[in-house]
């Protein structure tokens, strides 16, 4: 068994790898050629936090896995992960687990690929502005899931706190130096997304982190946090401004995402509104952007089919470079 850690999987893949994975991982899951079951959680409300259970199975791969990720927002102030995760690697021909990679950062890398893809396969072209709400534990991979999408020029970065806002996107306008993109922190989020092409939220917000009224033609956002019934960082305006709106899964986002329950529950949009999975527009059976000036709207939860692939693209990579700790034969 192969223990991988992040500086591992950092020597071996990429953001851009990443995309690829989950472009794979939202085919595969579309063509129903994977199971799939939705998330158990358990929630701990002694400490605001959830433990989050993600089994998937890909029999053409031979391949399972399992992540067991835990999702304890306060734990930003104490200078740790929020999402703190493992990943169990499967083999499917004996069911021996062939390595145990270090979940938090292959969350936070699908988890920002999820994003990348939705931008690559929706956004405009010519987006050359984005803006990134939240600077948690997810934040960074999806700063440059947009970045290695689409060729922008300035990122504005707001979060509730300014002062952790202005130390993130200097400590991202460091790491991400090689991409040549301007980010800087937002004062509100008004002046955030201000003529933004590519928005992300991803925070565990109950209330709208954006107002939806002034989000530009053409715009695409993706729509990160969210994870449970109660919490709605989407503002509803949006959903009735969009020209399409598009799930990793529409099964798991109806099973947890208040960001899309809320507005369902009070007439504000029906599923009739709903456009598909992204998945189907990557196999040509659902339509993408038709024009410049819809504004789309992408949902993720996520779904464990994008840690299968992503762990085993990892993996795959690791063993070739001979990268990672061996624990047992």
């Amino acid at each position: 068994m192969l223990l991988l850690s992040k500086e591992d999987i950092k020597k071996v893949f990429s953001m851009k790898d990443a995309i690829k994975a989950d472009k794979d991982a939202f085919r595969i899951f579309t063509e129903g050629k994977s199971v799939v079951p939705l998330r158990t959680q358990v929630p701990a409300p002694k400490h605001d936090g959830t433990f989050l259970f993600m089994p998937a199975y890909v029999s053409e791969l031979d391949c399972a896995s399992l992540k067991v990720v835990n999702i304890f927002p306060k734990n930003t102030d104490k200078g740790l992960s929020s999402a703190p995760a493992q990943v169990l690697l499967v083999d499917g021909t004996n069911g021996f687990v062939t390595a145990i990679l270090d979940g938090t950062y292959v969350t936070q890398l699908r988890t920002g690929a999820a994003s990348g893809a939705a931008f690559d396969i929706l956004a405009r072209k010519d987006a050359r502005k984005g803006a990134l709400i939240g600077t948690g534990g997810q934040a960074a991979a999806q700063l440059e899931a947009m970045i290695v999408a689409r060729d922008l020029e300035e990122v504005r970065v707001y979060s509730s706190n300014l002062e952790r806002a202005k130390a993130f996107a200097a400590k991202m306008q460091e790491e991400l130096k090689d991409y040549g993109v301007k980010i800087i922190a937002a004062e509100s989020s008004d002046e955030a997304i201000e003529d933004a092409d590519l928005i992300v939220t991803v925070t565990s917000s109950s209330k709208p982190v954006f107002d939806g009224s002034k989000v530009k033609k053409g715009a695409t956002v993706s729509c990160v946090g969210a994870y449970q019934h109660h919490m709605q960082e989407m503002d509803p305006v949006i959903l009735t401004r969009a020209s399409k709106i598009y799930f990793d899964s529409e099964e798991a986002v109806l099973s947890e995402a208040g960001d899309i329950l809320i507005p369902l529950e009070d007439g504000t949009i029906t599923k009739d509104d709903f456009t598909g999975d992204l998945g189907e527009v990557i196999l040509g059976t659902v339509v993408g952007r038709e024009n410049d000036d819809e504004i789309i709207v992408f949902k993720t939860v996520g779904i464990g089919i994008q840690d299968l692939i992503t762990a085993k693209y990892i993996y795959e990579k690791a063993v070739e470079q001979g990268i990672g700790t061996k624990w047992s034969e």
